[in-house]
């Protein structure tokens, strides 16, 4: 019978353990989420992501406070369930919060870092709070029983940040692309849920009956929040996590006509006309200037392929000249192919899952024309603005190729940086370098701006002038800077 007790006792012993584990884990696997929740709202640049990081490690740290204080006054586990019990609860009520609260405040507030703050504060501020309340009171506990300080605390550290690799592991690679964020939200709150109820001692009828009244609770938040956010965006047909980014394809309709977009997250990156088919985005037209600026182009790559918008348009216009495209995201190949009407199986198409610069680094294949258009102004992919990305796209080009890149920036003014850094890169690269306004002759005005680099002299097809005059009178003659150039070392842009 005392072999039996012992042995009861050391899988009590081990609550704490699991405890702290488990909490470390769902502490990033919150902070993971809290990027996907909020990234439709005020984006994915490195200020939001420092934002939600600062904001979570504040909010842990004054539980590591608490969580100590309250050790010392009280030695059972009852707090401690009760701190992971209203961690379960507040984490099932992300999904109400952020229909309720961040939407709110992207549509009233302008600044998105204010919104972003705000928003982690209310939505992952609470839980994370009282997920770190768990290793100081561990440590306490524990110290009760072991009377080894130093080892008790290494212990509880080292399992808390096991726990935290483990769940950064899985909520990336494995649950954010597989089951999405909503899923996820759920699932850690009925895991904490239980986590809470394995700790709570002397349990009787009242406390179950509170405690399946709490799981009605979270479940209902989960439904509730789930139902709220279809109701405020009506206009969304998917709602899709991969392993990069949230997904939004829309259905919009306006006075120019319905079109299916798709939103990666504060950014409209593609849209079609409904009706017509057509590229829905001006921008997307100067990428047809590789046609009047190198009569002899037949080979295209395209960095950034999103809804695949102008590869579609690239492949019905110019029948017989292939096209690459090099899309990270296998996801958007499939909504590309599901919701915009991509044919995979053209054979002068072909597509590489794969990060852009890195396709730019290691491929072999040359090209007359290399398309960029992976940039959403400031945040960018800061490895595909800098001096050493355009040697490589340079040695990518045959002889009087060209690199066509959308940015979005403005001429003059505060906005003026990414333009001013990338046309500097670009002169210290190319042959030739031109700059192209897509909608106006407002040199303040941020907007999507088109810069071309040409390796060596390429033979003008002046019978395609007439097509293309509307576009090539947009050409910026005066543009000039002399900042320095974007370097690997040195990034004033991108994210």
């Amino acid at each position: 019978m005392a072999v039996r007790m012992e042995k009861i006792k050391k899988i009590k012993n081990y609550k704490l353990e699991l405890t702290v584990f488990i909490c470390g884990a769902m502490g990033m696997v919150l902070e993971l989420v809290a990027a996907r929740v909020l990234s439709p709202y005020v984006g994915s640049s490195n200020l939001i992501w420092t934002t939600i990081i600062g904001i979570m490690l504040i909010s842990m740290s004054l539980g590591y406070w608490v969580g100590g204080k309250i050790a010392d006054k009280n030695k059972d586990l009852k707090d401690l369930s009760q701190f992971i019990l209203i961690s379960a609860i507040s984490t099932s009520f992300i999904s109400i919060f952020e229909t309720i609260i961040v939407n709110q405040l992207a549509e009233t507030i302008p600044s998105l870092i204010t919104v972003a703050i705000i928003s982690a504060m209310f939505l992952f501020g609470i839980p994370s709070f009282m997920l770190a309340t768990a290793s100081p009171i561990a440590v306490r506990l524990k110290n009760d029983e072991e009377k080894e300080v130093g080892k008790v605390s290494g212990k509880i550290s080292s399992l808390s940040t096991i726990g935290s690799i483990i769940g950064t592991f899985i909520a990336g690679f494995i649950l954010i692309p597989n089951i999405g964020v909503r899923n996820i939200i759920l699932g850690s709150s009925i895991i904490l849920y239980f986590l809470s109820i394995i700790l709570y001692p002397n349990k009787n009828k009242k406390y179950f009956i509170k405690i399946v009244g709490i799981l009605v609770l979270i479940i209902f938040a989960y439904i509730f929040g789930k139902n709220l956010f279809k109701k405020e965006h009506k206009d969304i047909i998917k709602d899709v996590d991969s392993e990069y980014s949230r997904i939004w394809v829309k259905d919009i309709k306006n006075q120019n006509g319905e079109y299916k977009t798709l939103q990666v997250d504060t950014g409209l990156e593609s849209y079609i006309n409904q009706e017509t088919g057509e590229m829905g985005a001006q921008y997307l037209k100067y990428y047809d200037l590789f046609d009047y600026n190198n009569k002899d182009a037949n080979k295209t790559l395209i960095i950034g392929g999103a809804a695949y918008t102008y590869p579609r348009h690239y492949l019905e216009k110019y029948v017989g000249k292939q096209i690459d495209v090099v899309e990270i995201d296998n996801t958007m190949t499939d909504l590309a192919t599901q919701e915009f009407g991509l044919d995979i199986n053209n054979t002068n198409l072909k597509i590489y899952h794969q990060d852009g610069r890195s396709y730019i680094n290691y491929s072999k294949e040359k090209y007359d024309t290399i398309l960029i258009d992976a940039f959403k102004g400031l945040n960018a992919p800061f490895e595909l603005t800098t001096y050493e990305a355009m040697c490589k796209v340079k040695e990518r080009l045959n002889s009087n190729g060209m690199v066509i890149t959308n940015i979005l920036s403005s001429l003059e003014g505060e906005q003026s940086k990414f333009a001013k850094y990338e046309y500097a890169t670009y002169k210290a690269v190319f042959d030739n370098v031109k700059i192209y306004t897509v909608k106006t002759d407002d040199k303040t005005q941020y907007q999507n701006l088109i810069l071309v680099g040409i390796k060596g002299n390429p033979e003008v097809n002046e019978n395609k002038y007439s097509e293309y005059k509307d576009l090539l009178d947009t050409e910026v003659l005066d543009f000039n800077t002399n900042v320095k150039i974007a370097t690997d070392d040195f990034t004033p842009i991108g994210n």
